[in-house]
């Protein structure tokens, strides 16, 4: 039976995408970090923000003190953009753990997940390095949207490098770029 991306697997039941809820709880934790409590403008943020909260909440909730989830919150303020893999392993695994032992908190957790997908993608540049282009090229230390912004989701580049242009035809960008 395959309900919200969970599957029965023996006596337990199995998220599909427990993964993915790891990196969105990791980049929950960023947000905040990074934000300091200041919520994102755009509509679509506050909707993808609402979405990541709830995820948070459900996954905080159950695993309370994990010592993985507290890790993962700890790399996050110290401003890592991924987890570690070991985190994310960790992270995994506790969240692994509890959805085969409660089938409510995995199909919650797989509707969660679900939700903040529909949102679209989170796009984040964090602490690049410097870019330059020449001849006609295209340097890039923040997100690239080709296309703009109608897809949905959110972008954001934070403290990202220089982007320099040289010569007819050359492009550079360091924060946003939707062409």
């Amino acid at each position: 039976m395959r309900t919200y991306g969970v599957r029965q697997l023996g006596e337990g039941v199995v998220v599909t995408g427990v993964e993915i809820a790891v990196g969105y709880v990791f980049a929950w934790l960023v947000r905040k970090a990074g934000r300091v409590g200041r919520r994102a403008d755009a509509e679509v943020d506050r909707g993808l923000d609402a979405g990541m909260d709830r995820l948070h909440e459900l996954v905080s909730a159950r695993l309370g003190a994990d010592p993985a989830l507290e890790r993962a919150r700890q790399e996050a303020e110290a401003g890592r953009t991924e987890p570690s893999e070991r985190t994310r392993r960790r992270l995994t695994d506790a969240l692994d753990d509890a959805a085969e032992h409660d089938e409510d908190f995995a199909r919650a957790l797989a509707h969660a997940v679900d939700e903040v997908r529909a949102a679209g993608p989170i796009d984040t540049a964090t602490r690049t390095g410097a870019a330059s282009a020449s001849d006609g090229g295209h340097a890039n230390t923040g997100v690239r949207r080709p296309g703009g912004a109608a897809g949905g989701g959110t972008a954001s580049a934070r403290d990202t490098g220089n982007a320099t242009a040289n010569g007819p035809g050359s492009e550079a960008n360091s924060g946003v770029d939707y062409s």
